[in-house]
C-alpha cells in the first residue's frame, strides 16, 4: 500500500516558514510584504479561491487586498488598473484571478504585469525565465508539486517523470522544472493525442496526472512502486454526501494506492500547496 503525500502537512510547515520570515523582515525596519489580488465578475470558485488566498496570507503577515470590479470592464481599464498597481512601490506582488469574462483577453492583460510583481508566473517572460533556468517565480502548482517531491524525500535524478496533461498551468512549466539541474528527471508529457498512453505511463517513476478526467488513470495504467501526483479536482455524483458529490483526482486512488510507492490524496494532496508556494513568491518579490 502506498505512502500517503500529506500536502496540508507540507503545506503547513512551508506556511510557517514564510512566517518566520516575514516575522523577521518586519522585525528588521521593513514593511510587511503586499499582495494585490484582481477579481472580475462574480465567478463563485474564484472568489472562493480569492478569500482562501486573502485568508492565508494575513495567516503569515503578508498584508493583501481584493480589487473586485464588475465582469463588464472594458479589457483597456482593466489594463490600466494592472498598470497603476506596477507603478505603485507599496505592491510587491500582483494576482489577476483567472478566467476572466470572455471579452477580455487575458493574454493581453496578463501582458501589462511588471514580470517582477508577477507572483503566478504568468506573464511570457516569467515563462521564458522559467524555461531557460533563470531564477525567478514559479508557477505555484507545478513548484508546489516539486516541493511534496523534495520534502517526502523522492529521488528524481535520472528518474523518468510522464506527466499527463499539456496546460500553460501545469503540464508544461512542470516539465520544465523537472528537467532543471538539481531536479533532473528525464520527462515525458503526454497528452490528448498521445498514442499508446498506458504504454507510456507504465515506464513512469513518477506519474503526475493533470487532465481533469475523474479516475482516469487505472491500476493497469502504472507499475508496481510508481511515484503518483495527482493534479486533478473533479466533482462526481454521491448521493451518501450531505452535498450530493464528492471530490476526486485523475487518478482511480483505490486501485493505483495498491501499487504505488507513493501518492497524493484528492483532497488534501497537490491542492493546499498552490496557495503555500503563492506565499513563497510574494515573500521573494517583496525582499528581491
Amino acid at each position: 500500500m502506498a505512502q500517503i503525500i500529506d500536502g496540508k502537512a507540507i503545506s503547513a510547515a512551508i506556511r510557517l516558514e514564510v512566517k518566520e520570515a516575514v516575522s523577521d523582515w518586519v522585525a528588521a525596519g521593513h514593511r510587511a510584504p503586499y499582495l494585490a489580488v484582481v477579481l472580475v465578475g462574480e465567478n463563485p470558485a474564484s472568489a472562493s479561491y480569492v478569500r482562501g488566498k486573502a485568508k492565508a496570507a494575513a495567516e503569515v503577515g503578508i498584508e493583501s487586498d481584493t480589487l473586485t470590479y464588475d465582469a463588464s470592464i472594458s479589457e483597456k481599464d482593466l489594463q490600466e488598473i494592472v498598470d497603476r498597481l506596477n507603478q505603485d512601490d507599496g505592491v510587491d506582488g500582483i494576482l489577476i484571478q483567472l478566467p476572466l469574462p470572455d471579452h477580455i483577453d487575458e493574454r493581453k492583460v496578463i501582458g501589462v504585469l511588471n514580470p517582477a510583481k508577477d507572483v503566478d508566473c504568468f506573464h511570457p517572460e516569467s515563462v521564458g525565465n522559467l524555461v531557460i533556468g533563470i531564477d525567478g517565480f514559479a508557477p505555484a502548482t507545478p513548484a508546489g508539486i516539486i516541493e511534496l517531491l523534495v520534502r517526502s524525500g523522492i529521488e528524481t535524478t535520472g528518474k523518468h517523470c510522464v506527466i499527463v496533461g499539456r496546460s500553460n498551468i501545469v503540464g508544461k512549466p512542470l516539465a520544465n522544472l523537472m528537467l532543471r539541474k538539481g531536479v533532473d528527471a528525464t520527462v515525458t508529457v503526454c497528452h490528448s493525442r498521445t498514442q499508446n498512453l498506458s504504454e507510456i505511463t507504465k515506464q513512469a517513476d513518477i506519474l503526475v496526472a493533470a487532465i481533469g478526467r475523474a479516475n482516469f488513470v487505472t491500476e493497469d495504467m502504472v507499475k508496481d512502486g510508481v511515484v503518483v501526483i495527482d493534479v486533478g479536482i473533479n466533482r462526481v455524483d454521491d448521493s451518501t454526501r450531505e452535498r450530493g458529490y464528492r471530490l476526486v483526482g485523475d487518478v482511480d486512488f483505490d486501485a493505483v494506492s495498491k501499487k504505488a510507492s507513493h501518492i497524493t490524496p484528492v483532497p488534501g494532496g497537490v491542492g493546499p500547496m498552490t496557495i503555500a508556494v503563492l506565499l513563497q513568491n510574494t515573500f521573494k518579490a517583496a525582499t528581491n
